[in-house]
């Protein structure tokens, strides 16, 4: 029971770095600027949800990026064969390659060679270079296909150059401290803090950017378009020009843009400045076209289309129209930071207003702190001095966790704080066991050291069981979930591993330390007063099969809601636009739904939330995919301010199919593969029976908690996944309290009755399941109370969950296992009982 003087130094290092490194977060940024250099100025970062901010995520356009390559290899073939001399009959892009028609079997031969030249190897590393494109003969016709080897690295080729455009373009319009990063092998995630507009940004990093200059051809109006020759539309008004098809001057000899006001007229306008080579192509398509209109395009519409009234000779000119200052910020940021090398699709987006944010950090701090007051004062009741013992480990988790935070510069959510916040009743369920272990040592006449000695080390195999589940479920919502879902998942990671440093080494040490300098003989641990009986003799196991049914019936009665009215699913799965309006007056919803219905953007759902002057208004997905979805919550805001020109949009959330889809489907993975975990884990740590029954439990709560969200009509999103894992967490966390019991009593009494045995270890640990849950259930309620829509869909179902997984330990779990047993047994003594007839014949 002695602990050597450097691991309580190594544990005194660790705690006063936890401390150090969490006590930025106390002070202001202008504050920290002022402290001592040896001072830690790293806080921790708070997410778009909790400060206010744009959240998009951009999607490299892959079809286009093929179309392009394909074209391009058109090109370069004709060019080719075309320096050869190789009369071709036909060249053209066909599904996924290049048919080229060649007659003549001798020059498609040397084709053949010629076209090998295009070709590039591609991949390398462990896997051996692979060509970029296929080239095969048909009979007169040669065939150049892409490979997937070679439109994977074009791809990811496009994704770098897009992500170094994207950032030259955030930095150009001066967003302070945005967060650009690849995801995947095809999209961009892009967060902006304090933006709460995004529209223009929007515009800014989905334009490809691609400028180019040609002439306008000479067509009498209402003649037919001669080949070559292609109808423009305007950027502005719609007009169209008729655009010959040669690209004069491209925008890639572009050197710099910016925006400005022309000095006659004073109306905004972008002046840019071409390289040598192309102020010299410049000058000579102006001398050659005096009088002649002269078009600058941008991505398919023109810009403008001056007429050229004298040579320019000096390599610079200017971009004149209807453009407002901003636009003029944003073209001449898209023209300075280059062209994108494909289009990139908006797929989802989500805004919080700085105030919303703010309002959002202080319910989060505030429940917080209420559910971690309650726990405190819940320990003392329990556990008197002791209790506070807990609560200095409970303390020291929380600092530590914020530490560790900040140290590896974690972005903390709303959900995040919740894993805090429910972080800090798991680790409390350590302590009760502990506890609870050492009050029965007390009562067997265990001395004082004996006691602590035997109840933690009989504690701690059941602490690490209970946490190595809810680190399993963790894990897979880190792995499977996205944004604030994933910082949950970190904050919980965090709390369960700390607290088994906290929870376990440090209230040792400070108990032993108790009884040492007390020189106490006996360590009595009493509540301030009881909340339940310490012995109970109840037999569960009678009500067995009545539990069962219940239970079974509550779970058909929740399918049958799943299937009708079904759940509510939220945008993350469903797809579509959801805004948060705080309007200037109480909000008119018959008028709004009137309004916003005549857009025809289909269904429009609306709700009162937070009182009468807050909206949230649901528009379900747009046919046309991510563009149309774009322009519908354009439309929807404009009709908005329309209506109430003082309201403002708290928050807004658009969710294109794609993602919607991909959201869903690792929502459902997740849950399948946390179910799948939790089996083996029993199964191995326990026995197949054990397993068994908690996997039919598990099924049976789930379903439950799936009725409850049907029912209650909360939102199912990736914040209910979330839930639903963390519940699936729980339960088998309390089923294994339970089963570790029957275990070791299995070992001790191994010729009780199967259902006697089972009453008595429920009964052994029936104070530690009440406690343990009325502990998790005061830590989440202020949350579900006070938390607000933001965290509903997780706080409520959580306080639904822990009532679930607790009475499903005692009277579904448990009964399941002994009809399992009582089946084995009644199998193993039939089995005996034939090899004894064999043996007596």
């Amino acid at each position: 029971m002695r602990t050597p003087r450097w691991v309580m130094a190594t544990y005194a290092i660790i705690i006063l770095a936890g401390i150090l490194a969490a006590l930025p977060n106390l002070f202001t940024s202008q504050q920290l600027a002022s402290m001592p250099a040896w001072f830690p100025k790293q806080q921790v970062t708070l997410g778009l949800d909790l400060r206010g901010g744009s959240h998009l995520v951009l999607e490299v356009d892959a079809k286009a990026l093929k179309a392009d390559r394909l074209r391009s290899l058109l090109d370069e073939a004709r060019g080719v064969l075309r320096r050869e001399r190789i009369a071709v009959q036909s060249a053209r892009v066909v599904d996924d390659g290049v048919n080229i028609n060649i007659s003549d079997e001798t020059q498609r031969a040397r084709a053949l060679e010629v076209l090998k030249g295009l070709t590039n190897p591609v991949g390398g590393g462990f896997a051996a270079p692979r060509p970029d494109v296929e080239i095969a003969a048909t009979g007169n016709r040669v065939r150049l296909s892409l490979t997937e080897a070679g439109l994977s690295d074009r791809l990811d080729a496009a994704l770098q150059q897009s992500l170094e455009i994207v950032r030259q373009r955030v930095d150009q319009v001066g967003v302070a401290e945005p967060t650009i990063q690849r995801v995947g092998s095809d999209r961009i995630l892009v967060q902006l803090p304090g933006l709460q507009d995004p529209s223009k940004l929007r515009e800014l990093l989905g334009s490809t950017a691609k400028m180019t200059f040609h002439l306008l051809a000479n067509i009498p109006q209402g003649e037919q378009l001669p080949r070559g020759v292609s109808l423009l539309p305007d950027a502005k008004t719609g007009q169209t020009y008729p655009i010959e098809d040669r690209i004069a001057l491209d925008g890639e000899r572009l050197t710099d843009a910016r925006a400005g006001f022309d000095q006659r007229s004073n109306e905004p306008i972008v002046s840019f400045r071409f390289d040598s080579v192309g102020a010299r192509q410049f000058a000579d398509i102006t001398k050659e076209n005096v009088g002649r209109p002269f078009a600058i395009v941008l991505d398919g519409k023109v810009l403008s289309a001056p007429v050229i009234r004298e040579p320019i000779t000096g390599g610079s000119g200017q971009i004149s129209g209807s453009f407002t200052v901003e636009d003029t910020a944003v073209l001449s940021a898209l023209l300075r930071a280059g062209a994108l090398p494909a289009p990139l699709t908006v797929i989802e987006e989500r805004t919080v207003g700085p105030d919303l944010g703010g309002d959002v950090i202080r319910m989060g701090l505030f429940t917080g702190l209420a559910g971690f007051g309650l726990v405190v004062a819940l320990m003392v009741v329990l556990y008197r001095g002791w209790g506070l013992i807990a609560n200095v480990a409970l303390g020291l988790n929380v600092i530590l966790t914020l530490g560790v935070l900040s140290v590896i510069g974690a972005t903390l959510t709303l959900p995040g704080i919740a894993g805090i916040i429910l972080g800090i009743g798991l680790a409390v369920d350590a302590n009760i066991l502990i506890n609870e272990r050492i009050r029965e040592e007390t009562r067997r006449g265990a001395s004082a050291f004996e006691a602590l000695d035997h109840g933690f080390k009989r504690a701690y195999s059941t602490i690490v069981d209970a946490n190595v589940t809810s680190l399993i479920v963790t894990a897979l919502l880190f792995m499977f979930g996205s944004g604030p879902v994933r910082g949950f998942a970190i904050t919980m990671m965090l709390g369960i591993a700390i607290s088994m440093f906290t929870a376990v080494t440090i209230v040792k040490i400070l108990m032993i330390e108790v009884v040492r300098r007390r020189k106490l003989k006996t360590l009595r641990i009493e509540p301030l007063f009881k909340i339940a009986p310490e012995k109970t003799s109840i037999s569960f196991m009678r009500a067995r099969f009545l539990g069962i049914g219940v239970s079974i019936l509550l779970s058909i009665a929740s399918i049958g809601l799943f299937i009708k009215p079904g759940l509510n699913y939220g945008i993350d799965f469903m797809g579509g636009i959801q805004v948060e309006v705080a309007t200037s007056q109480p909000a008119d919803l018959a008028q709004l739904r009137e309004r916003l219905g005549a857009l025809g953007l289909g269904e429009v759902a609306l709700q009162n939330i937070g009182g009468d002057r807050s909206v949230l208004i649901r528009v379900q997905r747009q046919d046309g995919g991510e563009a149309a979805q774009t322009a519908a919550v354009e439309r929807l805001k404009a009709e908005i301010a329309q209506i109430d020109p003082a309201a403002t949009i708290e928050r807004s959330e658009v969710v294109g199919p794609k993602v919607s889809g991909e959201l869903a489907w690792s929502g459902v993975l997740a849950v399948v593969l946390a179910s799948l975990a939790m089996l083996v884990y029993i199964w191995w740590r326990f026995e197949w029976n054990f397993a068994i029954g908690a996997i039919a439990t598990l099924v049976l709560d789930t379903t439950k908690t799936v009725g409850f969200f049907a029912i209650t009509g909360l939102d199912f999103n990736l914040t209910a996944i979330a839930a639903l894992l963390t519940i699936i967490g729980y339960s088998v966390n309390d089923k294994v309290v339970v089963y570790d019991r029957m275990r070791e009593n299995l070992r001790l009494y191994k010729k009780m009755p199967l259902r006697q045995l089972i009453d008595m270890s429920i009964n052994q640990v029936l104070t530690r399941c009440i406690y343990t849950s009325l502990v998790t259930f005061l830590c989440i309620l202020p949350m579900a109370v006070w938390g607000g829509s933001a965290v509903a869909n997780f706080a409520i179902p959580m306080v639904f969950g822990i009532v679930v997984a607790t009475t499903s330990s005692i009277f579904i779990a448990a009964p399941i296992l002994l009809l399992l047993g009582n089946w084995w047994r009644a199998r193993q003594e039939r089995a005996d009982a034939e090899v004894g007839e064999r043996v007596a014949v």
